[in-house]
């Protein structure tokens, strides 16, 4: 694996699966006894119910349930694109409930990085626009040799002034992938990024997603595909709003049979 640079520094630092060095260590992401809910009153819905999750700089962590069991209402929460009811989200050293609308959305748009189930990709926007796009939108030039990094890093270094209708399901999501890295976010949060894409294509995104962890970033991935979340380094479970257990390092069969067995 290589070192990848973006504004002369680097985008990952190399190591080895469940060998990080002692600089990733700690809390990328920790959440607190979160609690979530939607609706007043008898039309109330909990979505958390008093989740503590610390998600460990360096780390590939996939988050699962049942349809219904918090999953997305997580990486909102975890990701600041969503306040909790009651408990407490830090990003690093960064309490994210301390922080106005203005503040929060500068963090999000500096320090986080998502990809999505739709890739989101701008049509009339080329490539390496794309890329792009979240620099611009916090008053930055790209400059040209970054661009083109960050594609070479997805492999899509020669793809740089196609468009998206030029492009597979499975490329485009790679340029979601870039663009999301562009800003060397201190995390990637993923919501059932291979839901569009056909299996090649998602076990092409999820390998991608795997190396980027082994070299040093921080992704958190919700999935409901018990093949996608054996490419991480641990499975949160949940139920009902709360943490139904984990398992480090397992195969799709392990999670299957976890899944298959909540509530029981």
């Amino acid at each position: 694996m290589k070192t990848v640079l973006l504004h002369d520094q680097p985008l990952s630092r190399l190591s080895r699966r469940g060998r990080r060095p002692a600089e990733q260590t700690g809390a990328a992401v920790a959440l607190s006894d979160v609690r979530k809910v939607h609706g007043r009153g008898d039309g109330a819905v909990v979505a958390l119910d008093g989740v503590s999750v610390v998600l460990e700089r360096g780390s590939f962590t996939a988050i699962m349930g049942p349809s219904g069991s918090g999953k997305s209402t997580f990486l909102h929460v975890a990701a600041g694109l969503d306040r909790p009811t009651s408990g407490s989200v830090a990003l690093g050293d960064v309490d994210l409930g301390k922080l106005g609308e203005r503040r929060l959305t500068i963090l999000r748009r500096q320090r986080v990085g998502f990809v999505f189930q739709a890739f989101n990709l701008m049509p009339t926007l080329t490539v390496a626009q794309n890329i792009g796009l979240p620099l611009r939108l916090d008053r930055r030039r790209p400059r040209r040799a970054d661009l083109r990094t960050a594609a070479e890093r997805v492999g899509l270094g020669e793809r740089l002034r196609h468009y998206p209708s030029q492009l597979s399901g499975g490329q485009q999501q790679r340029v979601a992938i870039a663009r999301a890295l562009i800003t060397q976010p201190e995390v990637l949060f993923a919501d059932e990024p291979t839901g569009a894409l056909d299996t090649r294509n998602g076990r092409a995104v999820l390998a991608l997603l795997r190396e980027l962890a082994d070299d040093g970033q921080t992704v958190a991935m919700v999935t409901h595909d018990p093949a996608a979340a054996a490419y991480a380094d641990r499975v949160i479970l949940l139920a009902d709003g709360r943490i139904a257990g984990s398992l480090d390092h397992p195969n799709a069969d392990e999670v299957a049979e976890r899944l298959a067995h909540l509530g029981d």
